[in-house]
């Protein structure tokens, strides 16, 4: 079905099980904070980080509650799956500020079960039980900034 499609072009090579954790760790920080996607990601196999601007540090027991969701929904298994949608039937909710000026017409929706859905062309895993396992190897925040940086690794099942 995507040879259908005229997509943008990708040049990034990810690691299926880190991007797709990318994906719900998104949809964790905005149900836990109430804030936006990560305005910063570097997504890699060995480390990775993300960083979001939230009202404020989040306490110890905010953290661990971060990693006991991901941990949640990685075990949930949810199903990983593909839409592609033109853009004026992008579901309500969808934001597509971030895509680049030259983005097709048609976009592919990920969607991780009834949890997140994003528009993104990368590479990801079929089911959130295939990321393996999530740990969060440490945080940061700049009170500044009100920028709070999460480091996490992704230890393949």
């Amino acid at each position: 079905m995507a040879d259908d499609y005229i997509l943008n072009e990708h040049n990034k090579e990810e690691f299926p099980p880190a991007h797709t954790a990318e994906h719900l760790l998104n949809q964790v920080m905005i149900r836990l904070f109430g804030c936006e996607r990560s305005y910063n990601a570097h997504i890699e196999r060995k480390k990775s980080k993300m960083s979001f601007y939230l009202d404020h540090k989040p306490t110890r027991q905010e953290e661990k509650e971060i990693e006991r969701e991901m941990l949640r929904l990685i075990d949930e298994d949810l199903p990983v799956t593909f839409e592609f949608v033109r853009r004026d039937e992008i579901p309500a909710g969808v934001k597509l500020d971030r895509l680049p000026d030259e983005a097709s017409e048609t976009l592919r929706l990920v969607r991780i079960g009834d949890f997140d859905v994003c528009p993104c062309i990368g590479k990801h895993v079929r089911s959130t039980g295939q990321i393996g396992r999530f740990e969060m190897l440490g945080t940061n925040w700049d009170e500044h900034e009100r920028s709070f940086r999460v480091r996490f690794k992704i230890i393949a099942p």
